[in-house]
């Protein structure tokens, strides 16, 4: 199994600035460069317990969410244009979990 866990690492341990930012891209001298929020997770498992049948499993997975794209126009600086509804998919959660906290601060505050 640790054998399998190297390998594993070792294939994907390039993947890192390809995730998130994509081929540059000319469209009418416009070179458009995409930019992605993109993660990765694998996970794996075994038991032998006495008396028991041997058993095991493992599984894997990724997610890439669009962020937008770097936009380089002929005779202008590149500059960044989101894509709204992947930019409110990445904000949520760190809304919802900040909303939590400053909850809990203010319970704490006013106790």
């Amino acid at each position: 199994m640790a054998e399998f866990v190297l390998e594993l690492a070792e294939k994907v341990a390039g993947v890192g600035v390809t995730t998130s930012y994509g081929d540059a891209v000319e469209v009418s001298g416009t070179t458009i460069i995409p930019v992605a929020l993109g993660y990765y997770g694998f996970g794996g498992g075994s038991g032998d317990a006495a008396g028991q049948q041997s058993g095991g499993g493992g599984g894997g997975g990724g997610l890439s969410i669009p962020l937008g794209a770097y936009i380089a126009r002929p005779g202008a600086d590149a500059r960044f244009e989101p894509n709204i509804v992947g930019l409110l998919l990445v904000a949520t959660p760190l809304i919802w979990v900040s909303g939590k906290a400053l909850k809990a601060v203010i319970r704490a505050l006013k106790r």
